[in-house]
C-alpha cells in the first residue's frame, strides 16, 4: 500500500494576508500554478466564499488528491493537468483573459518527496524516476546512464551548484559501463564516495545538490519558470496580485529578474517627468525575499529554505 504523504502548507497566513485586498468581498479569480495537493488552495477558498480557483498541476495524482480534498467547494475548482507555463492557455480555455491572483509554491511537492516510490527522496531506496508527470520524458536514470560526461558536468553545476561535479561524473561514467543505474541508493553511495570527507562535514548531504540537479533537468523547471514567471504578470488584473514561494537560489534569482524588470520605471533616464505608459507595471509587496521564522520553521521544516516574493500589478502593460 502506497503511503499518504503528509502536507503542512508553507507560509499559509501570510499568503493569505498578501492575496486578501486582492479577493476579498467579490466574485474573484486565483490561479494556483503548482496545486500539489491543494493545501493552500484550500484555506483560500475557504477564506473567500466567491473565489474562483483555478488549479494547475503537472502530476496527475497530486490533482487526483487535490479533487477529493477540493471537492467541498463545489464548483468554484477548476483543475487542469499542465504545466506552469501553460497558466495563459488554462485561463484561455476557462473563457478568462485576467485573473485576480496567481500563486506558485516551487519545486518538489509534499506528496513527492514522501512517496518513496517517485524517487525525489535520497533518504530512501527507490527508482530513480524524479517525474513530476510520470506519464511522460525522461527519468532520472536515463539522464545519468546517457547523457554525454560534458552535459552531465554542467547539469551537476549549472542546477546543483556542485563543486565536485568533474568527480562525480567520473565516477558516474566508470559505474555506469558497469550496470545501469537504476535506484537511488547505487547513486547515494557513489556520492558518498565521489564527495571528500570535510565537504561532508559542512555542506550537507552529499547526494542534495545532485539530487536538485537531476530533478530540476528531468523536469526542464527554469526553463519553464523563466517563461511561466512572465505569463503569470501578464495575466493579473490591475490590482491582482502574485505570490512566489521559491526553496532555492536559482528559482529565486529567475523570480526576482522577472519582477525587477515590471517594478522600474522604462522612461529614458535624465527625463524631467515619467512618460506615460513608461511607469512601472507592478510594485513589490514584499522587501526583498521574505523567509519563514523559527515558529513556522519548527512547524514545518519544509519552510527553512522557502524565499517568498509578492507583488500587485498596478497598471497595465502598454
Amino acid at each position: 500500500m502506497t503511503e499518504q504523504p503528509r502536507h503542512v502548507p508553507v507560509l499559509l497566513d501570510r499568503i493569505l494576508e498578501l492575496f486578501d485586498p486582492a479577493l476579498s468581498g467579490r466574485p474573484a479569480v486565483l490561479v494556483d500554478a503548482t496545486l500539489g495537493l491543494g493545501g493552500h488552495a484550500d484555506a483560500l477558498l475557504a477564506a473567500h466564499p466567491e473565489l474562483t480557483l483555478i488549479g494547475l498541476d503537472r502530476d496527475p495524482n497530486a490533482l487526483a488528491m487535490s479533487r477529493e480534498r477540493l471537492a467541498r467547494h463545489g464548483d468554484r475548482v477548476h483543475l487542469v493537468h499542465t504545466v506552469y507555463d501553460g497558466i495563459l492557455e488554462a485561463i484561455g480555455g476557462l473563457g478568462l483573459s485576467r485573473v485576480d491572483g496567481v500563486l506558485f509554491d516551487l519545486g518538489v511537492s509534499s506528496m513527492q518527496l514522501d512517496v518513496a516510490e517517485r524517487g525525489f527522496a535520497y533518504s530512501k531506496d527507490s527508482p530513480l524516476d524524479m517525474r513530476m508527470d510520470p506519464t511522460t520524458g525522461a527519468t532520472a536514470a536515463d539522464v545519468l546512464n546517457t547523457y554525454p560526461p560534458g552535459d552531465l558536468v554542467r547539469i551537476l553545476r549549472e542546477y546543483g551548484e556542485e563543486k565536485f561535479a568533474t568527480r562525480i561524473v567520473r565516477a558516474v561514467v566508470n559505474e555506469r559501463e558497469k550496470e545501469p543505474f537504476t535506484n537511488s541508493a547505487r547513486l547515494v553511495e557513489l556520492l558518498y564516495s565521489a564527495v571528500p570527507a570535510a565537504s561532508r562535514r559542512t555542506g550537507g548531504h552529499p547526494a542534495k545538490r545532485t539530487f536538485q540537479a537531476l530533478r530540476i533537468e528531468v523536469n526542464a523547471e527554469l526553463d519553464v519558470l523563466r517563461r511561466a514567471i512572465p505569463a503569470a504578470l501578464s495575466a493579473l488584473r490591475v490590482g491582482g496580485r502574485i505570490v512566489v514561494e521559491a526553496y532555492q537560489s536559482l528559482e529565486d534569482r529567475i523570480v526576482k529578474k522577472a519582477m525587477a524588470e515590471l517594478a522600474k520605471s522604462t522612461t529614458p533616464e535624465g527625463l524631467p517627468v515619467e512618460l506615460p505608459g513608461h511607469g512601472p507595471q507592478i510594485r513589490m509587496l514584499t522587501r526583498g525575499a521574505e523567509q519563514a521564522d523559527e515558529q513556522e520553521i519548527e512547524r514545518n521544516s519544509r519552510a527553512q529554505s522557502v524565499r517568498l516574493r509578492a507583488a500587485e500589478r498596478i497598471r497595465e502593460a502598454s
